[in-house]
C-alpha cells in the first residue's frame, strides 16, 4: 500500500521550492531545446515542454518527487479497485471504462469491466437500431436529432466532445445525427433547443446518476410538457443514462436506460455511458470505440514511472512545480482548434472540481496551495480577449497550447501566400516564443517582459483517437497532481452547500440576507 502525506512532508517537495526563479525562458529557449524537451504520448501526439521553466536539475528533483510521493504506485491502486475517494467510501474507475489495465475490479460478486463493457455494448446495439429506422417515432420515421440533457459532468464533458468530432464525422460521412445540449435551469436554454429542432424527430437522452438532480429533472418536465404540447408520447422519445438503484432504472416512461454506477464521478464520465449514448447515437459504435482506444494508449502512458517517458505524469509535476514553487494563481488551456471550443469549459470543471480543496484526503487542513484556477478559449479568439493580461498583466499565467497540422474538413483557401490553417499554426508558433521572450522597447507601453512559460501538445489531426488521448491525458494529469497535495480529487463537496440553500429558498425556509436576495427575484 501507497504511503499518503501531505506535500509539505516530502523532503523532495521541499527541495522543489527551493529552486524557484532557477530558469530564464530568454537564455535557454533554442531549437536545440525545442528537439529535445519532447515527450511521445498517445495517438500520435506529443507533448512538447521547451518552454517551461526546468532544467535538469529541476526535472532530477521533481522525478524524486513522483518516488518519494509514490505516485505511480496510487496509479496502481486505484485502477485497480483501491477505495481512493475517501469522501464518499468509493472506488475510482473510470479507467476501466476503456480498458483492462491491471487485476479485475470486482464489486458484490460482479466483474465491473464486464459491467462496463456490456452498457457500451447495448448502447451500440441500441444506436444501430436507431440509425437502421428499425426502432422509429410513432409515424415510423427516423429520429434525426439527440438531445442530452444533463448538467455538470452530464454536460460539459459530452458536449465538448460531439463538438471536437462534428466536423470530423461530417467530413467522413459518419454524422449519423445531430446532436443538441440543454443544462442550465434557466428556461430560455430549454426553450431555444427545443425551438430549434423537429421534436417528433428527437431523442432526448436524459443524464441523471442519481435520478434526483434538481436541474435535470426540471428541464425533462419541461422537455416532457413540450412533447404533451405538440401531440407525442415523451416516452417514446427518451432513454435514460442513470445508476442502477436510481428511480429512472427500468422505468416505462423511457425507451431504454443505459447504467454507470458510484465509481464514475460525473465529470470523469464522458468514456462512460454518459458520454457514450449521445457520442454512439451522433458517430457510431466505431468512432466511440475509437476514442476509448485513443484514452486507453494514454492510460497505458501513465503507468512509466520514468516521467520524462510519461506525459501526464511530466505535465503534472511542472504544474505542481508552477503553483508550489513559482506561486502561479492560475492557468490556461489554449487549443488552437476550433472544435476543441468547449474542452477549455470541460477541464474547468475536471481540474477546479477535483483540485479545489482545502483539507486534505483525510479531512485535515493543509498548508500550501492547491489547483489554479483554469480558463481557456481557442485561439486565435482568445489573442483578441484575454491575451493583452497574460502577455503584460501583474499575474504570470503558465499556458498550454494544443494543435494540429491539419484541420479536420481540409477545406481552405490561400491568402497571402499561405492558408487559413497555417496562419493559424503559425500564430501558435508566435504566441510561444512571445510569451517565452518578450520585446525590449523604449516605450513601456510596448514592452514585453517575457517568461510567461508554456507548453505544446501536438499532432497531425483531431481524430476521434487522438480526442480520447488528449481527454485521457489531462484526466490523468489532475488525478496526480491531487495525489501529491494528498487531495480526494474525486468528490465535490464544494457544489453541495448552495444545493441545500437554494431548497430553502425554494420552500421558504429563509429569513435576514438570504430572504432579502430572495425578494428582489420575487421568490
Amino acid at each position: 500500500m501507497a504511503n499518503w502525506e501531505n506535500a509539505d512532508k516530502l523532503v523532495a517537495y521541499k527541495k522543489m521550492l527551493s529552486l524557484k526563479g532557477l530558469v530564464s525562458l530568454k537564455d535557454v529557449l533554442d531549437a536545440n531545446r525545442v528537439k529535445e524537451f519532447s515527450v511521445p504520448m498517445a495517438a500520435g501526439l506529443t507533448y512538447n515542454y521547451a518552454a517551461k521553466e526546468v532544467n535538469a536539475q529541476i526535472l532530477a528533483v521533481l522525478q524524486e518527487l513522483a518516488d518519494e510521493a509514490e505516485l505511480v504506485a496510487k496509479f496502481k491502486e486505484l485502477f485497480e479497485g483501491a477505495i481512493i475517494n475517501t469522501g464518499e467510501n468509493r472506488k475510482v474507475l473510470h479507467h476501466l471504462l476503456r480498458g483492462q489495465l491491471g487485476a479485475d475490479v470486482m464489486f458484490d460478486g460482479k466483474n465491473l469491466r464486464t459491467f462496463y463493457k456490456t452498457q457500451q455494448e447495448n448502447i451500440a446495439t441500441f444506436a444501430a437500431k436507431v440509425h437502421s429506422g428499425e426502432i422509429t417515432n410513432a409515424k415510423g420515421e427516423k429520429f434525426d436529432t439527440v438531445v442530452q440533457i444533463g448538467i455538470g459532468g452530464s454536460d460539459l464533458g459530452p458536449r465538448a466532445m460531439y463538438l471536437a468530432l462534428e466536423s470530423y464525422a461530417r467530413k467522413n460521412n459518419s454524422l449519423k445525427m445531430n446532436s443538441k445540449f440543454i443544462s442550465n435551469v434557466d428556461p430560455d436554454d430549454a426553450a431555444a433547443v427545443m425551438q430549434s429542432i423537429n421534436p417528433a424527430k428527437t431523442l432526448f437522452v436524459l443524464v441523471s446518476k442519481s435520478g434526483t438532480t434538481q436541474e435535470t429533472l426540471a428541464n425533462e418536465l419541461f422537455v416532457k410538457d413540450y412533447l404533451k404540447k405538440a401531440g407525442l408520447d415523451a416516452s417514446k422519445h427518451m432513454v435514460a443514462v442513470t445508476s442502477e438503484s436510481s428511480p429512472l432504472a427500468n422505468n416505462p416512461s423511457y425507451l431504454a436506460s443505459f447504467y454507470i454506477d458510484d465509481f464514475i464521478g460525473g465529470r470523469f464520465s464522458s468514456t462512460s455511458a454518459v458520454g457514450g449514448t449521445v457520442m454512439t447515437l451522433s458517430f457510431g459504435a466505431d468512432i466511440f470505440a475509437q476514442f476509448l482506444e485513443g484514452a486507453n494508449e494514454s492510460d497505458k502512458t501513465a503507468v512509466n514511472s520514468d516521467i520524462r517517458k510519461n506525459p501526464a505524469l511530466l505535465d503534472a509535476l511542472i504544474g505542481i512545480y508552477e503553483r508550489n514553487a513559482q506561486c502561479y494563481p492560475a492557468t490556461t488551456i489554449l487549443p488552437y482548434s476550433q472544435s476543441l471550443s468547449r474542452f477549455p469549459a470541460h477541464l474547468q470543471q475536471a481540474d477546479m472540481e477535483s483540485n479545489g480543496k482545502h483539507v486534505n484526503r483525510f479531512g485535515e487542513k493543509i498548508n500550501y496551495a492547491t489547483g489554479p484556477v483554469l480558463f481557456g478559449e481557442p485561439g486565435t479568439n482568445g489573442q483578441h480577449s484575454f491575451y493583452q493580461l497574460l502577455h503584460q498583466g501583474t499575474d504570470i499565467v503558465p499556458l498550454q497550447f494544443i494543435g494540429f497540422s491539419d484541420s479536420q474538413f481540409g477545406e481552405d483557401v490561400v491568402v497571402d501566400g499561405s492558408t487559413s490553417q497555417k496562419k493559424l499554426c503559425a500564430n501558435l508558433v508566435a504566441q510561444i516564443v512571445a510569451f517565452a521572450c518578450g520585446k525590449s522597447d523604449e516605450n513601456p507601453n510596448k514592452s514585453f517582459a517575457g517568461g510567461r512559460p508554456s507548453s505544446l501538445i501536438y499532432g497531425k489531426q483531431l481524430t476521434p483517437k487522438a480526442l480520447g488521448a488528449l481527454l485521457a491525458h489531462f484526466e490523468n494529469k489532475i488525478m496526480f497532481q491531487g495525489f501529491v497535495w494528498n487531495l480526494n480529487s474525486f468528490d465535490q463537496e464544494g457544489v453541495q452547500l448552495g444545493k441545500v440553500l437554494t431548497k430553502k429558498v425554494l420552500a421558504g425556509q429563509i429569513d435576514g440576507a438570504l430572504k432579502e436576495y430572495a425578494n428582489i427575484f420575487d421568490i
